[in-house]
C-alpha cells in the first residue's frame, strides 16, 4: 500500500488493520468471501533501516538528556548566585559557609595544628590560595 509514514505504522497498528481490512473486503466480497478481521501481528524491518532507526532514537533519547542536564545545571546556578545573595548581605551566613569549606577540607587531612584563632587561619588559607 506504502501510503503509510513508518512512525505511523509503528504508532498505530490498529488503522493499518482497518485499512487492510477494508481492501481485503472489497476484493473478498465479489467472490462470495467474508472477511471477519485482519491484523498485524509484527512488523519487520530491513537491517539498515533498524540501524538508522536505533540511531534515530539514541539521538532522540540523547537531546532528552542534554535538556535535562542544561535544565540541573540552570537550576545549580541559580542556587548558587541566590546563595552568594545572602551570603553578601549576611556576614554570619558567610561565615557559616566559610566553617564548612574548613570542614571539607579537615576531613580530607590527617593532621591540622591550629595556632591562633579561627580568624587568622581562615585569613591565611585566603591568602595562600590568593599565592
Amino acid at each position: 500500500m506504502g501510503e503509510k509514514a513508518l512512525d505511523a505504522l509503528l504508532e498505530d497498528k490498529g488503522v493499518i488493520d482497518q485499512s487492510i481490512f477494508e481492501y481485503i473486503s472489497q476484493k473478498t466480497s465479489a467472490y462470495g468471501i467474508a472477511v471477519d478481521s485482519v491484523g498485524i501481528k509484527d512488523i519487520i524491518l530491513p537491517g539498515e533501516i533498524r540501524t538508522i532507526l536505533s540511531k534515530v532514537v539514541e539521538a532522540e533519547k540523547a537531546a532528552q538528556a542534554n535538556v535535562v542536564r542544561r535544565r540541573e545545571e540552570t537550576a545549580a546556578t541559580r542556587s548558587m548566585l541566590n546563595t552568594a545573595k545572602v551570603m553578601e548581605d549576611n556576614p554570619i551566613a558567610l561565615r557559616l559557609k566559610e566553617l564548612e569549606v574548613l570542614e571539607r577540607i579537615a576531613e580530607k587531612i590527617e593532621k591540622i595544628q591550629v595556632n591562633g584563632s579561627l580568624d587568622s587561619i581562615l585569613t591565611e588559607l585566603i591568602q595562600i590560595n590568593r599565592n
